[in-house]
């Protein structure tokens, strides 16, 4: 099933099938000039007209501190006797870095966009600093749960996502975490973020549909590291390939050229480099070197190879790697800068995606709306950057891309895909 490219609110055409659940409130052919116009919505349910939403500037001080009177983000048009839908956002607005909380910033201007593109008046989006300290994100979390939090959007550290975690469970709460360590996520924890999983099972899985059969891996010594290699060795073996060589390398230092020659004496045919910048510019060639040209060795990657300067080394033209589809934020980008005047960072995706599935889910009783067979709704959702789903341990699946490196950039060697593969299928 094709997922409309301007899609809405409603369960898409039930005659295919499949209950694919899209959310974008704005689809990408759809920028308006200035500032916004109105959402025309594609296949919404029979008989059901999606409203024309509006977006709205961000109002000023918008991520106070919760406080007894606090500054929710309220749009026009609800009213005192309507129970609204409380959504709790964490995020590290008071960090020590300033890079950090410029970040914090931008997701909340794409959590509020979430809100207004979604075109429900009922939506009240609660802001709150997630701390410096497991002491202090307790006692934010406390608060959002006692005014009323049905669900809490955050944190984005691994740290604060386990000082809410049991405090939520025990209010029955979930919550959209954003962070990548899967140590914390489960439970009611679930993560909405880009698993490194996800990126070795895509690219290995297509290396080995195109006939490669040996397999090769220089992962860095570092935990990032420690979740590829495990990955590769488990979808290696789930491909019925095989491992030829599995080399580590400190990123600190110039390890990574000993390692090259010690995997090209596996033989492989193809190879994943985990690692990108100007590190994995300086690796390459030495794989070339050691007697692993590209023409007849395949080199793979992961999302950390999604930077265009890759394509300046020649050695890594042809390669593969695994990431969302080229541009598929572009719409988001320019309705973003429109209304807020800036280009927002990459993150900032998660929580336009998170609210805009609050607001999906979000009919029905009041703190019996968010349920893990809703979450874990295996047909999955659509947001900016793909098809994703939410599996019971609290971890979750992106659909992706394969691209190929090429000399003007990147191009789509195999379309992400627009559904999943039915679970134990």
């Amino acid at each position: 099933m094709n997922l409309p490219s301007i899609s809405n609110l409603f369960p898409s055409n039930s005659h295919t099938g499949r209950a694919f659940r899209a959310f974008r409130g704005f689809g990408l052919a759809v920028i308006m000039a200035g500032l916004l116009g109105a959402c025309q919505t594609a296949g919404p349910a029979p008989g059901h007209a999606a409203p024309a939403p509006q977006a709205t500037a961000r109002p000023e001080a918008a991520h106070p501190l919760i406080s007894e009177a606090p500054g929710f983000m309220r749009l026009p048009g609800m009213t005192a006797d309507k129970v609204p839908v409380r959504i709790g956002l964490m995020l590290p607005f008071s960090n020590g870095s300033s890079n950090t909380r410029a970040l914090a910033d931008a997701m909340l201007k794409a959590a509020e966009m979430g809100v207004s593109d979604s075109g429900k008046r009922d939506l009240l989006l609660m802001p709150v600093d997630e701390g410096s300290n497991p002491a202090e994100t307790a006692a934010a979390a406390r608060k959002l749960l006692d005014q009323g939090a049905e669900i809490i959007i955050g944190p984005l550290f691994a740290s604060a996502v386990s000082a809410v975690a049991p405090i939520a469970r025990d209010r029955g709460v979930p919550v959209l975490a954003f962070s990548t360590d899967r140590t914390v996520a489960g439970h009611g924890v679930y993560l909405l973020s880009f698993q490194p999983e996800d990126e070795v099972r895509a690219i290995v899985t297509y290396a080995a549909s195109q006939g490669h059969t040996r397999f090769a891996a220089l992962t860095p010594l570092t935990p990032y590291g420690d979740r590829v290699t495990a990955a590769f060795r488990t979808t290696v073996q789930d491909v019925k390939g095989t491992v030829s060589g599995i080399e580590r390398f400190d990123p600190s230092s110039g390890t990574a050229v000993a390692q090259s020659a010690a995997i090209a004496k596996g033989q492989p045919d193809s190879v994943l480099i985990a690692q990108g910048g100007a590190l994995l510019r300086g690796i390459a060639p030495t794989l070339v070197v050691n007697g692993l040209p590209p023409e007849t060795v395949k080199y793979l990657g992961t999302g950390v190879w999604d930077d265009p300067t890759i394509a300046q080394e020649p050695a890594l033209q042809g390669g593969w790697f695994a990431a969302p589809t080229p541009n598929a934020q572009d719409g988001f980008d320019a309705r973003f800068h429109a209304v807020f005047g800036t280009t927002p960072p990459q993150l900032a995706t998660l929580p336009y995606d998170a609210v805009s599935l609050v607001a999906l889910l979000s009919a029905g009783e009041p703190y019996h709306r968010f349920t893990d067979a809703a979450l874990t709704d295996p047909n999955g959702f659509a947001g900016v950057d793909g098809i994703f789903r939410f599996f019971p341990d609290g971890s979750d699946e992106r659909g992706l891309a394969i691209l190929r490196v090429a000399p003007d950039g990147f191009q789509i060697q195999q379309p992400a895909p627009t559904t999943f593969q039915p679970l134990g299928g």
